[in-house]
C-alpha cells in the first residue's frame, strides 16, 4: 500500500481501510495476528499514534481485539461486519446517487441494467 499524504482523508483514515482490506481479502484471516502499531508505524513511515488510531477505529467497531502481551487479532466475524459495511457505503455513495441521476434524466430501469452490462 502507499499512502497519499497529499490526499484529503487523514493517514489514519488510510491505514484503518489498508487494514480492513487485508481482512475483505483474507490476507489477515479472522483469529489471525495484524501487524503491531510499531510494525505500521515503521513500515509506513508514520507517527505511531497514527497507526494506534486506525487500529482503535477498527477495535471501536468490533473487528480487531486485543490479547494482553501478544497483540491485536482480527474477531470473529470481521470479513463479514466489514463488508456490510462498504455495502451500506457503496450504496450510499455510488447506487443513490445513481438512481437519483437516472430518475432526472427519465432512465427505465431496464436502460440502467443495460448501462451497466455495458461497462
Amino acid at each position: 500500500m502507499e499512502l497519499r499524504f497529499d490526499s484529503d482523508k487523514p493517514i489514519f483514515q488510510q491505514l484503518a481501510e489498508w487494514i480492513s482490506d487485508n481482512i475483505i481479502r483474507g490476507a489477515f484471516a479472522e483469529g489471525s495476528q495484524i501487524p503491531s502499531t510499531t510494525e505500521i508505524s515503521v513500515t509506513y513511515k508514520v507517527n505511531p499514534a497514527t497507526a494506534l488510531k486506525a487500529v482503535n477505529i477498527l477495535v471501536d467497531k468490533g473487528v480487531i481485539y486485543k490479547k494482553r502481551g501478544l497483540g491485536m487479532f482480527v474477531a470473529e466475524g470481521a470479513c463479514e461486519k466489514l463488508m456490510h459495511e462498504r455495502q451500506e457505503e457503496f450504496y450510499g455513495s455510488y447506487i443513490k446517487t445513481m438512481l437519483e441521476e437516472a430518475e432526472k434524466l427519465g432512465l427505465t430501469k431496464q436502460q440502467l441494467i443495460e448501462m451497466i452490462e455495458r461497462g
